[in-house]
């Protein structure tokens, strides 16, 4: 594969330096996803919009993979003024111009500017762009100002190895919550999106909930929510656990996060609110029919978000809170190696990856 290289004068080339595996990256490595989904939508089980999205080959291999990283600016257009050679930069997940209306609504992923697929960015192969995956030697960013967003020389680079998606991910699920409430109690549900649930949990924690209970079946992450601060709810795998706990009329939080990308979790997540209480769903949900319990939602007057992460919207938020000292994300890393060990590493089955490796000229700041 050819070399990236400048495509205008607003781009920049940059050097990944450290990557983490995003949870969403499980899913193409542990399984072979290609058929089943293909299958899935041929069969009318899951949704066609899979076909849009992940193209008609979802995760086809070989791919780029990777879409969470930190990287050295290379090389920068003639019109790039805020970002510098030599830098150290965290790359959002998705491509956003930060100029047109849906990046102004705070819609950074959904960017119209960002190219022709139904969603434009890094790790996902093709069907999003011609962008690559960031576990590689030289990337290509568009709309360099309004992406990249330099690492503060205050914080350890590796504390924002997931920042380009899971952690901005996490804090739009707890975060814009606990402020309008503050001091109100939070539900995990973790599973599915492995490091989003945990960096959502400790996320909560530092921002002030009078109570964060983690439901799991896993016993490092059971380990991982305690060490952050939540009560770890141990939970069984399948569907059955859930609907046997699940409040019949309402429960006692008023801010849940469904991180376990089933539709048990989610019904879970959702019954155990109280009444005006607010739902976030990280994970995917490729079936055609999703089960939730609308009339309970509709008695609690429960509000229900599903959608995408929106990183450089979030950025800010999730920088600041890191350093404050408030939350600390590499809590979550249950592996940190050798870039070049990355095969290995990305193939290992635990919770949260990060590979890096020293960047060559850094420009001020300290280095790991």
């Amino acid at each position: 594969m050819a070399s990236p290289i400048l495509g205008g004068p607003g781009e920049a080339l940059v050097r990944p330096v450290i990557a983490a595996r995003c949870d969403g990256d499980n899913l193409p490595i542990f399984n072979h996803v290609t058929t089943a989904l293909r299958a899935g939508v041929a069969l009318h089980y899951f949704d066609p919009l899979v076909s849009e999205l992940l193209g008609p080959y979802p995760y086809g291999k070989p791919f780029a993979i990777g879409h969470e990283c930190i990287a050295e600016v290379i090389e920068c257009g003639e019109e790039v003024k805020q970002i510098q050679k030599g830098q150290l930069v965290i790359v959002p997940w998705s491509v956003s111009c930060g100029s047109c209306p849906t990046c102004h609504t705070g819609h950074t992923s959904h960017c119209t500017q960002a190219g022709s697929s139904l969603l434009s960015g890094y790790g996902f192969g093709a069907s999003m762009g011609p962008w690559g995956g960031t576990v590689c030697d030289l990337l290509r960013v568009p709309f360099a100002d309004a992406m990249l967003v330099p690492v503060p020389a205050d914080i350890e680079p590796l504390k924002l190895a997931s920042a380009s998606d899971n952690m901005p991910d996490a804090w739009r699920s707890v975060g814009p919550a606990l402020a309008q409430r503050p001091g109100a109690p939070v539900l995990v549900v973790g599973g599915g999106a492995r490091s989003i649930g945990l960096y959502a949990a400790g996320m909560a924690v530092a921002l002030g909930a009078s109570r964060v209970d983690y439901v799991d079946y896993d016993p490092e992450r059971l380990r991982i929510a305690e060490a952050l601060g939540a009560s770890a709810i141990e939970s069984k795998r399948g569907a059955a656990w859930f609907d046997r706990h699940a409040p019949r009329v309402h429960g006692g939080y008023l801010v849940s996060v469904d991180a376990s990308s089933t539709a048990a979790g989610l019904r879970y997540a959702l019954r155990s609110l109280a009444p005006g209480g607010n739902c976030t769903a990280v994970g995917f949900y490729f079936a055609r029919q999703t089960g939730l319990p609308l009339m309970q939602m509709y008695a609690n007057s429960t509000t229900l978000h599903v959608g995408i992460s929106h990183p450089r919207r979030d950025l800010p938020d999730v920088i600041e809170l890191v350093r404050q000292g408030l939350f600390d994300p590499l809590k979550v890393a249950t592996l940190v190696a050798d870039w070049d060990d990355a095969p290995h590493a990305f193939t290992t089955r635990t919770t949260k990856v990060i590979v890096a490796r020293e960047p060559y000229g850094r420009v001020g700041g300290n280095r790991w």
